[in-house]
């Protein structure tokens, strides 16, 4: 069934509008997808669409797939769909889609857990390359970016939905993996650290990469099995979290 709505004051809008703030997604267990790509691979994995706002401009891009996949859909003006985007320029298409329920995980596999990691550009980049590197899941830990940020979302570039990603207390999460034989692998610079190129592959673990400027807290550095560095070999001081994911990520999966 196709609706129309010419103005940004419609009911419908300004109540989509809010999902732009954190505290709205998780009172309705809704968020805002930007872009044909992301509602694309959503449609895909299944993820219930709840509402979706197309241009005219989305309408002559895509019509082939609006017509084969969507049943149900607005058609929105250029303003309406500024009104709902967080991008100065929407590309034609945005759409409410529902969270997923949560479901218990027996943490087998490669797992990449992040503490305090608060840029959404560098969690969604790690999502990413997790998904590139064949791991199982991804492990948000306390103080790390919101999943459901646009900004986050668009870095995944999907791979939020080819892998499992949640949400999690740290503390409470390396324990579970220790409990399955899994090893837990920090990274840190301190002197009990190991290169990571001394270190064997391996298919069941999990890797801990801390936050951009403090590293990892002291309290989980306390708890994993092993901490990796990577060692520099120019004159940059540190690398960027997301790079020292994936270079680990890649090395470690077996």
């Amino acid at each position: 069934m196709l609706k129309e709505i010419l103005s940004s004051k419609n009911t419908l809008i300004k109540e989509t509008k809010k999902l732009q703030q954190k505290k709205y997604r998780q009172q309705t267990q809704s968020y805002l997808l930007e872009g044909f790509h992301l509602i694309q691979e959503a449609k895909a994995a299944d993820v219930i669409l709840k509402e979706v706002f197309i241009s005219q401009r989305g309408l002559r891009e895509w019509s082939e797939w609006i017509e084969e996949k969507l049943t149900d859909y607005s058609l929105v003006s250029d303003e309406v769909l500024k009104t709902l985007a967080s991008q100065p320029t929407p590309q034609g298409i945005i759409a409410v889609a529902e969270m997923p329920q949560e479901e218990k995980e027996d943490y087998a596999g490669a797992w990449l857990l992040l503490d305090n990691v608060q840029d959404p550009g560098n969690v969604g980049t790690m999502i990413r390359t997790a998904d590139a590197a064949g791991f199982t899941g991804v492990i948000l830990g306390k103080g790390s970016a919101d999943l459901y940020n646009p900004k986050t979302l668009r870095s995944t570039q999907g791979s939020l939905y080819h892998l499992s990603v949640r949400v999690g207390d740290l503390t409470e999460v390396i324990p579970q993996f220790q409990q399955t034989g899994s090893l837990v692998l920090g990274t840190a610079l301190d002197k009990e650290a190991k290169d990571y190129l001394n270190v064997e592959k391996m298919s069941d673990f999990a890797l801990v990469m801390g936050n951009e400027g403090q590293g990892m807290t002291a309290e989980l550095l306390a708890l994993t099995d092993q901490n990796l560095y990577i060692p520099i070999k120019g004159q940059a001081e540190s690398l960027n979290v997301a790079i020292a994911a994936g270079i680990l990520m890649f090395h470690l999966l077996k």
